[in-house]
């Protein structure tokens, strides 16, 4: 017997946060509704602007709230494209500064010199961004070609067994709290759309949401291992910038500049996290900042303590 999925809480942030990456919903976020004749990204008729809603919800504005429910939205081409983009950014983003730090702060414990963290780090960086941005794009591909998939099934069982498939949203619904004739009068009246119905069990019955055509996982997959790139040099800026500006730097304070500008960015970056999301731009910060510093506590701790149990002389590899 087949179930159907749940979301979650709905997220707050802009218009185009709403559009989801590789067409599904993130954490903190509810499984978005099927649009127009079961089509995604296109203009949905509702007579109201989410952007304002989500604010009017995040500020318990009741006249907000009246007020986004009165303006309807344009639709711009783009907007999930744009959101899409940004997730990669932010999600690539933390990835890398996180790993990169981890390495920093296990070598730092370890007693290594400078040389040996930047090679380390370096490498490790590069390795590990190809590895995402691969996983990222092979996982999105996979699971899409997964639902396109059921998809396909959901279209043969409704071309030659439709009251089936009528029947089973109806207990579906029913399930859901509504009586039996409410519920069949809803499923009649939206079954003999044909794709509307489809994406709409793709939805409610499997927990699904159908990716669209132009969506392109390898894009996403770049933009993730772009990003994993940038954001994880800030732990490294520091052991190529200062030593340059002040030579007399220990190993030890370099790395505390380093603690200090990866755990900027790593709050700033869990800010923008923020958009995704219901928590406030400064918890999501300051948890991705705890974060940091757990990630950063941990590698120094079994460095130091490997070092000293290992017997290993940094001085060799200094």
């Amino acid at each position: 017997e087949r179930r159907g999925g749940s979301g979650s809480e709905d997220g707050g942030g802009g218009r185009w946060l709403r559009e989801r990456r590789c067409g599904r919903p993130m954490a903190g976020e509810s499984t978005p509704l099927v649009r127009g004749n079961g089509k995604r990204g296109s203009d949905d008729g509702l007579n109201r602007d989410l952007g304002l809603a989500r604010d009017a919800y995040q500020n318990n504005d009741l006249e907000l709230s009246k007020l986004a429910h009165q303006t309807k939205a344009a639709t711009e081409e783009g907007h999930r494209t744009e959101g899409s983009m940004i997730k990669s950014v932010v999600f690539g983003g933390l990835d890398g500064i996180l790993t990169t730090f981890a390495i920093v702060s296990g070598a730092t414990g370890g007693g290594f010199g400078t040389g040996v963290i930047l090679v380390l780090g370096f490498s490790s960086k590069l390795a590990d961004a190809l590895a995402m941005g691969l996983g990222d794009a092979l996982s999105t591909k996979a699971e899409n070609e997964h639902i396109r998939k059921e998809r396909e099934r959901e279209y043969w069982e409704y071309d030659n067994y439709p009251e089936g498939e009528i029947q089973e949203m109806i207990e579906l619904y029913q399930n859901r709290g509504m009586t039996k004739e409410d519920a069949e009068k809803v499923i009649r009246l939206m079954a003999p759309h044909r794709d509307f119905f489809v994406d709409v069990m793709m939805v409610e019955e499997l927990g699904l949401q159908v990716p669209d055509d132009d969506e392109n996982p390898w894009f996403d997959g770049f933009v993730t291992f772009c990003s994993f790139i940038f954001f994880g040099l800030f732990p490294l800026l520091s052991y190529c910038i200062f030593p340059l500006a002040f030579p007399d730097m220990t190993t030890h304070q370099l790395f505390v500049a380093a603690c200090f500008s990866s755990g900027l960015t790593l709050f700033l970056l869990g800010a923008i996290k923020s958009l995704f999301s219901v928590k406030r731009w400064y918890h999501a910060g300051a948890e991705m900042l705890v974060i940091g510093s757990v990630v950063c506590f941990v590698a120094y701790s079994l460095a130091y303590i490997t070092k000293a149990i290992v017997g290993v002389d940094p001085n060799e590899l200094a």
